[in-house]
């Protein structure tokens, strides 16, 4: 069992198993019926996990790094995003790519798709500096677009300051949420486009004064309540040195239709290190954070939804980029990316992880 805080544990998880894959893991989703994964990885390459026999299969591959990758509610097809700017649509039973569009000029940093599986969402922006102060440049093109997930035809091209790093639609499909380098969050509705509402928050984005002279962290992760009436957002505290990565873990709570922050990590309870996956249990009654750690005792924590205190907390050790739960709630998977080793014998060791956890 991974190391856990010295509290006690209310919420005990413990590592069950892993799978390897070839390059770090970048995004993560489960079927329905929690009988696959699938994974985004590093290499380009989209991979179903079959998660009783731990066997992986390649679905297809991105030119760049596949950055995102959701199942539709059938489970018979895949989408993912890439840093080749691409959405691609994967047939399951066919193991192959159906259809192939160009989303962004630039990265998909980030792609949602409903849980209605009528929209997919995708997130771009290249942070270029827009005066003497390094102040993000205007979009060279809409930092989201939406498309019809069944067509993937364009649905509506969506404004935002580049670099738009995180996107979440609502549970009921109704809203998206897209933040950004600067802290900067903004609701639309899905249907029309309308905006909805907009804020910035300061406590994810650090200006560096040493080594690097630049903007670096803001919102790597956005989660709507499951009654979406609140938005849960995720990065790292502001740094002195923005490369040294010693920010704060953290999370905020917001109520997203006046902007206001309604809680956050609460004091004492994180370390440091960037915080990059957010995600609520089935029963709605707690949620879990995870990404990397710096310095502290955990990069994997449970915190309760109506107070905000951690929960129970481990070192999972690596770098962990998405979470996701089996259907049933008993079952937490972890993407994760590990430290990419030396050529052994002319090959690349595998340097990606899909862990799973069981959930006392």
């Amino acid at each position: 069992m991974a190391e856990a805080s010295h509290s006690s544990p209310a919420v005990p998880l413990e590592k069950k198993s892993e799978v390897a894959l070839t390059s770090a893991a970048l995004a993560l989703d489960v079927s329905r019926d929690g009988r696959h994964a699938v994974a985004a990885c590093q290499g380009g390459e989209v991979v179903l996990i079959d998660l009783a026999a731990a066997r992986v299969e390649p679905l297809g591959s991105h030119s760049s790094y596949a950055s995102g990758a959701r199942f539709t509610p059938d489970g018979k097809t895949v989408i993912s995003a890439g840093y080749d700017g691409k959405l691609l649509w994967h047939d399951v039973a066919a193991r192959s790519v159906a259809r192939e569009i160009r989303a962004h000029d630039f990265w998909s940093w980030d792609m949602d798709l409903s849980r209605d599986g009528r929209w997919v969402a995708s997130a771009t922006g290249r942070y270029e500096a827009g005066g003497y102060k390094y102040e993000p440049a205007p979009e060279r093109e809409p930092c989201v677009r939406v498309f019809d997930a069944a067509t993937g035809k364009p649905h509506k091209q969506l404004s935002h300051a580049p670099s738009t790093q995180a996107v979440a639609f609502s549970p009921n499909g109704e809203w998206l949420a897209a933040g950004n380098l600067m802290g900067e969050i903004r609701v639309w509705e899905s249907a029309s486009g309308k905006l909805a509402s907009q804020w910035t928050t300061p406590d994810f984005t650090s200006w560096g004064i040493i080594k690097s002279h630049h903007y670096l962290g803001g919102v790597f992760a956005l989660q709507f309540t499951p009654d979406g009436g609140e938005l849960y957002a995720c990065g790292m505290g502001p740094m002195v040195d923005p490369m040294a990565g010693n920010g704060t873990q953290r999370w905020q709570r917001f109520d997203w239709r006046s902007g206001k922050r309604l809680d956050q990590t609460h004091e004492g309870e994180s370390g440091q290190g960037l915080m990059e996956a957010l995600a609520f249990h089935p029963t709605k009654e707690w949620f879990v954070m995870a990404g990397r750690l710096f310095q502290g005792q955990w990069n994997l924590a449970i915190f309760d939804r109506a107070s905000g205190a951690k929960l129970h907390a481990v070192d999972a050790k690596h770098r962990i980029t998405e979470a996701r739960f089996s259907p049933d709630g008993r079952i937490l998977y972890l993407a994760k990316a590990r430290q990419q080793e030396k050529r052994k014998d002319g090959k690349w060791p595998a340097y990606g992880l899909l862990e799973t956890w069981s959930i006392g």
